[in-house]
């Protein structure tokens, strides 16, 4: 652990300390070390005055002279940290961050620091007691006993494992369970445990685990492709376990909230060491005991979401980014960063290798691999008894449809369900219908706030915009004048269950979507319930794409194919191909063999019939060859300049003026502006200036020149606008 103060030993105090406060600007600020006490070293917290108050900051460097005359300089008004809380690579790592994303690095500092950290509270110590659930309180849990929100918040915190650090409100509510003879306090228990063995690997996944093994160490990158079931997993457990026996730290890297729970549960039973999990789910004492017990290295595993990526390690040994292709790797407001290409910095800083694992990789990946940056790791079948599953594709063309299914998939629900097996029927729409329209004179009713279709929930009786979340009644007259004439068209979540629960009134479904799992833990709750035997179908969104072992689910039917086959945005068709590979994957994984329906009233469709008669790996191939001859991304760089304002013209002025005074770079152009694809948002008119270049050099030397003209803009201080490097949406 680096001393308070860097000072050396007889020297001279520094002049000047850089300081990272979360600010709008793009620099450090200049402060004069404490009246009192130590200098506090880099990476330290400190409280320091700033405007007319005071804002926690971390000390970046030290230097020898300001910027400005000393006497300009303020002294920094306490030093939060004995010693400091981020190492020499996390501030290299911050440096790299605010100079590629072209973000302050103050915010970026303040991004990477747990809430609790970040408000300049006192780090939580380690408590020689830990919260548990009593064997009532683990029967509560298994019968969904009446509880309110807070103890069922407290529960579900438990039911993920032992509570050293709560916070707040979660304390309370522990003690109400205390008191009710669900929750106790005891010793921490032991940090050593006996772990549990796991299946034997198979040839392909030994022949992984080898070449990974090799090159512990070191730096390297690798791709790890392997199909859905092929038991990634176990191949990640096995790496983890060689490293953390050598002592080291493992980080990996996951795309849900809703899958930590059981990652981490599996983990621990597994490996028999600590594991920390961070989310932004956890109690905020929770979480900043967590990323400290990393820091210290008494955690040897983390595993987390996005922001996990940003945790310090002690002693650094592996880093895996499962589920690689996940759009939610990509921040998509503040600092937007994409955690899976600095973990790939991380690993290179530390000299550690990363692991990239998926059954879909994203194309940025496979141009990588090709061109010999990531080494291919493949794992063609699945593990154990499981089988690749049947692919179908069923043409809706003058086909009667109800509630969603065709005639195919109602009769492939019916022996599903009659063999006692459990179905998983895909619907990437939550609500109860996308359109409600008029009968008479065909307008649809819309979000006055959002160039959107106000989306019909049924079960609440109320209209919906799923991009600003107005609500409001459902209208019994058109705006045209004509009484009773609004109609339902389409299908989302809430409409298949009903024709569900219908047409088959035995069977228990259950739907998936962010309107189902809004409370939290309702998703763990739900996944015990399915393993338990105690849903038959299950009706969800995308949320059922990401990583679940289902062993009892045969049958996955893709109810609407078609509404990712055609768009504006490139990546679309890359989008789409991820994810129907990875909902067909939750097939058959089992001892049963699986099958999928594919509904879609466009059979012949390129995209469609490359992914079931060649897999993903031909898709990716013929992507890889369209997007080099388009001249787009991986074969070019892009960064998107975005603004929005309540009126048109304040945004469409400050883009103007924004390209009037962009930089004339060679290898580099600027599309623009145009309207955004959902122009209006939430009230705010939003429009988008691309930049692109075939190499990155050019851009950002582009960037770097052009962000200070913008910030001097009059026009800029009357729009919200932002810049997003190697953008993954233009909405």
């Amino acid at each position: 652990m680096a001393p308070p103060c860097d000072v050396p030993a007889g020297g001279a105090p520094p002049a000047v300390l850089a300081v990272a406060v979360p600010s709008p600007l793009r620099t450090l600020f200049d402060y004069l070390p404490p009246r009192d006490g130590p200098v506090p070293a880099p990476g330290a917290r400190v409280r320091v005055p700033f405007a007319r108050g005071e804002k926690v900051g971390v000390v970046f460097e030290h230097r020898d002279q300001a910027g400005v005359p000393a006497a300009k300089l303020r002294h920094i008004a306490a030093v939060l940290d004995p010693a400091p809380l981020l190492d020499a690579s996390l501030l290299s790592l911050v440096r790299f961050a605010a100079d590629y994303f072209h973000h302050p690095p103050g915010e970026v500092v303040a991004t990477m620091l747990p809430p609790w950290l970040r408000q300049g509270r006192e780090a939580p110590r380690p408590s020689e007691r830990e919260w548990v659930l009593t064997d009532a309180g683990q029967e509560a849990l298994r019968c969904g006993a009446a509880l309110g929100p807070l103890q069922r918040r407290a529960v579900d915190a438990l039911a993920r494992g032992p509570v050293a650090a709560p916070a707040g409100d979660l304390t309370a509510a522990l003690r109400r369970l205390a008191a009710r003879g669900l929750a106790a306090l005891r010793e921490r228990a032991s940090r050593a445990a006996q772990p549990v063995p796991g299946p034997a690997l198979n040839p392909e996944q030994s022949a992984v685990v080898a070449a990974v093994t090799e090159r512990l160490g070191g730096y390297a990158a690798f791709l790890l492709d392997g199909v859905t079931g092929s038991g990634k997993t176990e191949v990640y457990l096995a790496l983890i376990s060689t490293v953390t026996a050598a002592g080291r730290q493992a980080l990996v890297l996951i795309p849900e909230i809703g899958l930590t729970p059981q990652i981490v549960a599996r983990f621990r039973e597994r490996l028999g060491v600590p594991v920390a999990a961070l989310h932004s789910g956890m109690a905020e004492g929770e979480r900043a005991a967590a990323w400290l017990a990393a820091r210290s290295g008494e955690a040897p595993v983390v595993v987390g979401t996005r922001s996990a990526v940003f945790t310090p390690l002690a002693r650094p040994g592996l880093v895996v980014v499962d589920e690689e292709h996940d759009l939610s790797f990509k921040q998509q407001d503040g600092l937007r960063y994409s955690a899976r290409d600095l973990a790939v910095l991380r690993a290179r800083q530390a000299g550690v290798p990363v692991v990239l694992g998926s059954a879909s990789p994203s194309l940025e990946s496979l141009h990588n691999a090709r061109a010999g940056r990531y080494r291919t790791l493949l794992l063609p079948r699945r593990a154990g008894s499981g089988r690749i599953p049947e692919v179908r594709v069923v043409d809706l063309r003058a086909r009667p449809v109800e509630g969603g299914l065709s005639g195919p998939v109602r009769e492939a629900l019916g022996r599903c369900l009659g063999a006692g097996e459990q179905a998983i029927l895909f619907v990437n729409r939550r609500g109860y219908a996308p359109v409600l329209l008029c009968h008479v004179c065909g307008a649809p009713v819309d979000c006055p706030r959002c160039d959107a279709h106000l989306v019909l929930h049924r079960a609440e009786n109320r209209l919906r915009c799923h991009h600003c979340d107005r609500v409001q009644a459902v209208p019994e007259t058109c705006a045209c004048g004509e009484r009773g004439a609004l109609v339902a068209v389409g299908t989302g979540t809430q409409r298949v269950v009903e024709h569900l629960k219908a047409r088959f009134p035995d069977a228990r479904v259950e739907r998936v979507d962010r309107d189902s799992t809004r409370r939290r833990g309702a998703m763990e709750r739900l996944i015990r319930r399915v393993h338990a035997g105690a849903v038959d179908v299950l009706v969800g969104t995308q949320m059922l794409a990401k990583g679940h072992d289902f062993p009892r689910v045969t049958l996955v039917a893709i109810l609407d194919a078609d509404g990712g086959l055609f768009s504006a945005d490139f990546r679309a068709s890359e989008r789409m191909a991820q994810l129907l590979t990875q909902v067909s994957g939750r097939a058959g994984r089992g001892e049963r063999p699986g099958s999928v329906l594919i509904q879609t009233h466009h059979p012949q469709h390129p995209l469609l019939r490359t992914l079931v008669r060649g897999g993903y790996d031909a898709f990716g191939a013929a992507a890889l060859a369209e997007r080099e001859t388009a001249g787009l991304p991986p074969f070019a760089h892009q960064a998107l300049l975005r603004a929005e304002a309540p009126a048109r013209e304040r945004v469409h002025a400050f883009l103007a003026a924004a390209l009037d005074a962009a930089p004339r770079v060679r290898g580099v152009s600027m599309l623009g502006p145009v309207p955004a694809p959902l122009e209006r948002r939430a009230g705010r008119v939003r429009a988008q200036v691309l930049v692109e270049a075939r190499d990155r050099a050019p851009l950002h030397r582009c960037l770097s020149r052009w962000l200070p003209r913008i910030e001097a803009l009059p026009a800029a201080r009357r729009v919200r606008w932002s810049l997003d490097v190697d953008p993954q949406e233009m909405l």
